[in-house]
């Protein structure tokens, strides 16, 4: 099954959201330093990947739900699996995960967030119009 050209593809790859062909971060979401950078425009097509300032302040609240249905997941699977398991563990088992998670989460939802507004056009074919203005 080929994915490319839906909005799953350019999520899971980190792909870019309008040609699914470049990179969308500036380094794995586990490389700390540059955790979260993107890059300014799709290094393939061109396009720019911030349509305004403070575009990416959206992506807070996909963070947010993300990391609740994980959690909430988690404990879920912690009742039906082990419902013996202390609170003690459940708390720190969770609170692993979304410490762990962190960075993968924080890149997830910048990606998802782009995603929900920068549609999908296919590979450049370097026509002026399919680009979105530098200013």
């Amino acid at each position: 099954m080929d994915l490319k050209g839906t909005k799953l593809y350019s999520i899971l790859n980190f792909k870019c959201p309008y040609c699914h062909e470049g990179q969308f971060f500036v380094a794995h979401p586990y490389n700390l330093r540059r955790a979260g950078d993107l890059l300014d425009k799709c290094p393939k097509c061109q396009r720019r990947y911030t349509i305004e300032p403070g575009f990416y302040y959206g992506a807070m609240y996909v963070s947010y739900a993300m990391t609740v249905a994980v959690a909430v997941s988690i404990w879920v699977a912690i009742l039906v699996l082990n419902p013996e398991m202390d609170l003690d563990w459940q708390v720190g088992l969770i609170g692993a995960v979304m410490v762990l998670g962190a960075p993968l989460f924080y890149a997830l939802s910048k990606i998802t967030w782009a995603n929900m507004f920068l549609e999908y056009k296919g590979p450049s074919s370097g026509t002026e119009e399919q680009r979105q203005p530098e200013g």
